[in-house]
């Protein structure tokens, strides 16, 4: 398990990308967090070849979640979201409601968008996932953090 963490955030510098934060004590897998700095060549490389005409922050990161893992179903106030899957297939669920409906597949390079206070869930499946993640900020007064999880469900029992 840690050594895909380590080989995953070894590819990520290779491509000269600087990695200023990390977690991988998450009960589902864990997280890179890359230099704000690097956010267009973030996209570029990873979520879209097109000029996405993002403004301000974007919080590039690389998200692993564990085989038979699965984040919290959870939705955001401050932000959307744009995931790109790099590594494997992995899952995810999403509602405009606190429904959850039924999991869709996501193959490599497949990208999706959420929006603003649409829940959601990634879903490891038989292997490690990597996903890239971009959010964008929707009150660029109070940038969203993580602090703005709302967890409807946390298979690990968090609030």
């Amino acid at each position: 398990m840690i050594k895909f963490y380590k080989d995953t955030r070894e590819e990520i510098e290779n491509l000269g990308f600087k990695v200023i934060g990390h977690d991988f004590n998450r009960p589902w897998g864990g997280f890179l967090l890359i230099d704000d700095t690097q956010s267009e060549e973030f996209i570029y490389n990873f979520i879209s070849k097109e000029n996405l005409k993002l403004n301000g922050k974007i919080s590039p990161k690389i998200l692993i979640v564990k085989p038979n893992s699965r984040l919290s179903w959870q939705y955001h106030h401050r932000r959307k979201e744009i995931w790109r899957v790099l590594k494997n297939e992995v899952g995810i669920i999403r509602s405009m409601n606190n429904n959850e409906n039924k999991m869709e597949l996501l193959a490599e390079g497949n990208i999706i968008q959420f929006h603003n206070k649409e829940r959601h869930r990634l879903i490891g499946l038989s292997n490690y996932g990597v996903v890239a993640e971009i959010w964008i900020h929707t009150d660029p007064n109070n940038p969203s953090d993580e602090e703005d999880i709302v967890r409807l469900q946390d298979d690990y029992t968090r609030e």
